[in-house]
C-alpha cells in the first residue's frame, strides 16, 4: 500500500529509516521501505537486515531528481512517500497521519518542515534562521494557498500524480526544483491537502554554503521563468521578479546589488544574519544575474 522512498547521499538515514520502519510495523497494511545510496563516497549506512527494506547502491551521483525518478520507478505500491536523508519524524503518529490522509480525496499530501527551537552555533544559523521562519508554517496558512510552501522532503503522492509532474522536470543537479515542482502542481491543477505532521530538518549546512544553495535555486528559478517553463505559480520571489521586470525597475535592484553585496553578504553570514535582507539579497541577485544576461 505504502512505498517510502528515501534519497541519500554520504548522509547517515540508519535512525530515520529505524524510525519509520518501527511505525509502519505497528501499521496494518502492506509497506517497503527503499533506499537509494546515490553515489555515496563513505558508508554510513546500517539499516541492512529490517523487514521489506531495500538498499540501492548507486556508483555515480545522479542528482536529487534522477534519484526520485529511479525510486518511483522501484516502487511497486500506488502511493510514495519522499523523505530526504537528512530529517526525522516529529511525533510517533507520523505514519499514522499519512495514512489517515490516504483516504482523504487528493492527489499530493505535504507534512511540513520543523526546526528544534535553540538556536544554533552561529556558522549555520542562517539555515536555520530561514526555515525556521520561511517553512516551518502551520498547514492551516499552507492550505489557504497550497502551492505556495511546497517542500518535497516530506511529502506523500500518488505514484501516477508523480510520474505525470517529476518526468516533467528536466535532468539537472542543481538547487531550487521544489519551486518548479509546486508550479507543475498548480498547472496540472494537482489536488493538494497540507496537514500537519512535520519532519525534523536536520541537515542544516554552513551558512556560506546555504547563501550558496540561495543562490543556486534563484538562478534555478530564472531559468524557469527565461524558457517560460513555469506558467502558473505562487511563487512570491518569481511574482516580484515579474513586476518589477514589467515596470522596468530590474535595473535598479540589479544596481542596488552591485552597491551592497558586500555589505548584504556581510549581515548574512554573520550571527545573527536578516531574513528580511536575505529577501532583498535574492530578488536584487536574481535582477543582476537576469540583467547581466548571465547563463543559468
Amino acid at each position: 500500500m505504502l512505498s517510502v522512498l528515501i534519497p541519500t547521499y554520504n548522509c547517515n538515514v540508519s535512525k530515520l529509516v529505524t524510525a519509520v520502519h518501527a511505525q509502519l510495523n505497528n501499521s496494518n497494511f502492506s509497506f517497503e521501505i527503499i533506499v537509494l545510496e546515490d553515489g555515496s563516497t563513505i558508508n554510513l549506512n546500517s539499516s541492512k537486515g529490517l523487514s521489506n527494506t531495500t538498499i540501492i547502491e548507486n556508483k555515480n551521483n545522479i542528482g536529487r531528481v534522477k534519484a526520485r525518478q529511479a525510486l518511483a520507478s522501484k516502487a511497486k505500491y500506488n502511493w510514495l512517500l519522499f523523505l530526504d536523508a537528512d530529517v526525522l519524524p516529529k511525533t510517533e503518529q507520523f505514519i499514522t497521519n499519512y495514512n489517515n490522509a490516504i483516504k482523504l480525496n487528493f492527489d499530493a499530501v505535504f507534512g511540513g518542515f520543523a526546526y528544534y527551537k535553540t538556536k544554533p552555533k552561529d556558522s549555520v544559523v542562517l539555515r536555520w534562521k530561514y526555515g525556521s521562519k520561511k517553512e516551518q508554517i502551520p498547514a492551516s496558512t499552507r492550505n489557504l494557498s497550497p502551492y505556495k510552501v511546497i517542500i518535497s522532503a516530506n511529502y506523500l503522492i500518488k505514484k501516477e500524480v508523480f510520474n505525470l509532474i517529476n518526468l516533467k522536470i528536466e535532468d539537472n543537479k542543481g538547487y531550487g526544483f521544489d519551486n518548479y515542482f509546486a508550479a507543475l502542481l498548480q498547472d496540472n491543477n494537482i489536488k493538494v491537502l497540507h496537514i500537519d505532521n512535520e519532519v525534523y530538518h536536520l541537515g542544516i549546512e554552513e551558512n556560506k554554503l546555504s547563501l550558496k544553495k540561495q543562490e543556486q535555486a534563484t538562478l534555478t528559478l530564472l531559468h524557469f521563468y527565461k524558457t517560460e517553463d513555469i506558467k502558473s505559480h505562487s511563487n512570491d520571489l518569481l511574482l516580484l521578479f515579474s513586476k518589477l521586470n514589467r515596470y522596468k525597475l530590474v535595473w535598479l535592484f540589479s544596481l542596488f546589488f552591485s552597491i551592497f553585496k558586500r555589505s548584504m553578504k556581510k549581515n548574512l553570514l554573520s550571527g545573527s544574519p536578516s531574513i528580511t535582507v536575505l529577501q532583498i539579497y535574492r530578488i536584487s541577485y536574481m535582477c543582476n544575474t537576469y540583467r547581466k544576461g548571465t547563463t543559468v
